[in-house]
């Protein structure tokens, strides 16, 4: 019985760990690359919107964003895939005419 409990406590504590690592609450990502200006992932914008990290990263498509394999195009945001999925003007703010809520220019404000 105690084995057990040692066991899940390990398990929970490796799961907590793991969230340490994403772009969570307090911190912000950048992507760079797109003539329209650097995109701003905010981790805190996201928890207070009431997401997990496992609502956009599941086990398929996560590592393969970590190994940066995956290329995110306007294109697949319009058809509903990665951030698109939620910014569809019904759950998030529509993509469509809010490029500089995720764009920035430099020398902008953020």
């Amino acid at each position: 019985m105690m084995r057990k409990i040692l066991v899940m406590s390990m398990l929970l504590v490796i799961s907590a760990s793991s969230t340490v690592l994403a772009i969570g609450p307090g911190k912000k990502i950048e992507f760079k690359g797109s003539p329209e200006g650097t995109v701003i992932f905010d981790g805190t914008t996201h928890k207070n919107a009431g997401l997990t990290c496992k609502d956009c990263h599941n086990p398929v498509m996560f590592p393969e964003m970590k190994k940066g394999t995956v290329k995110i195009t306007m294109e697949d945001l319009y058809a509903g895939k990665y951030c698109g999925r939620c910014h569809d003007g019904k759950k998030a703010f529509q993509i469509l005419a809010n490029c500089a809520r995720c764009h920035h220019k430099e020398g902008m404000a953020r």
